[in-house]
């Protein structure tokens, strides 16, 4: 299974271990989408920045 992750929320103001999540998942600004794979270390990262995310599932291909 994969996730299409959109940030839909700013990174200004959050703590700074949130901003490295959100790098880590490879999202730079608002509007800026990654399909990633399932996997617990994403799931951990969704869990921690899911507020500042859209997650949507996505086949995979």
């Amino acid at each position: 299974m994969s996730y299409k992750v959109t940030q839909v929320k700013s990174s200004i103001g959050v703590q700074k271990e949130h901003r490295g999540t959100l790098r880590a998942l490879g999202l730079r600004r608002i509007g800026h989408s990654r399909v990633h794979q399932d996997s617990p270390g994403l799931q951990g990262m969704l869990h921690q920045v899911g507020y500042l995310l859209k997650i949507e599932e996505v086949d995979a291909k």
